[in-house]
């Protein structure tokens, strides 16, 4: 598969009113890219992927997403927009009382997609994420694998253009972990471009994927 440039962040700055935020990030990633977004808690990780899919506007520079300048967008290409990022938090924000099937389905019913196309595209990721024989469940008979596993497939059965991760990994022991982030590297195969936030060193180390890390703000030379 062919990459291309699908996001670009030229010299950002996005700040809160008490003057905690991120400056002058510049970086470039392609589809099928794969990255670690590294620092400790407070570094700035979860207000980048924040001013991606515009939770949080930039005060200066400039973030393309597949080469359109997204500090322009109104509301409407705002919400085009995120129908092309998925998103994956540390504490799942499922829906308590739906089932998982109906949990990782719900963005295509959003999206009104055809019955039959939303049936395939659940069952092919459930089963993708091994969740079958849970699709009845609801999340409180689920362990913190599984519920992330959910949210993954979720935020996955859009085939989306950039998936970004929370610290999906923050909650769950060694294995589960290694289990997740390979679900994570399955998303690449189909030119999605993953970032994934943590503070998880020797997981980085372990698979020896490319990294930005910040520190205060700030990339970390």
């Amino acid at each position: 598969m062919e990459k291309k440039k699908i996001l670009k962040f030229s010299n950002v700055t996005a700040t809160y009113a008490n003057g905690c935020g991120i400056f002058d990030i510049s970086f470039e990633l392609n589809s099928s890219d794969m990255v670690f977004l590294m620092g400790p808690t407070g570094s700035g990780k979860s207000t980048l992927l924040k001013t991606i899919y515009k939770e949080l506007d930039i005060d200066s520079g400039t973030v393309f997403v597949d080469n359109k300048d997204i500090s322009k967008f109104n509301k409407n290409k705002t919400s085009l927009l995120r129908r092309d990022i998925g998103v994956i938090f540390q504490d799942f924000k499922l829906l308590n009382d739906r089932t998982v099937w109906e949990n990782i389905s719900l963005p295509l019913k959003i999206a009104q997609i055809g019955k039959n196309e939303i049936s395939s595209k659940t069952s092919e990721l459930i089963e993708a994420v091994g969740l079958a024989g849970k699709e009845k469940s609801l999340p409180e008979q689920l362990s913190g694998g599984e519920k992330q596993r959910v949210a993954i497939a979720r935020a996955m059965v859009k085939e989306p253009k950039i998936l970004l991760a929370d610290e999906p990994t923050g909650n769950l022991d060694p294995n589960i972990s290694m289990e997740i982030l390979e679900l994570l590297e399955m998303a690449t195969d189909f030119g999605t471009c993953v970032i994934m936030c943590t503070h998880n060193y020797p997981l980085i180390k372990y698979k020896k994927r490319e990294f930005i890390e910040l520190h205060n703000g700030r990339v970390r030379i």
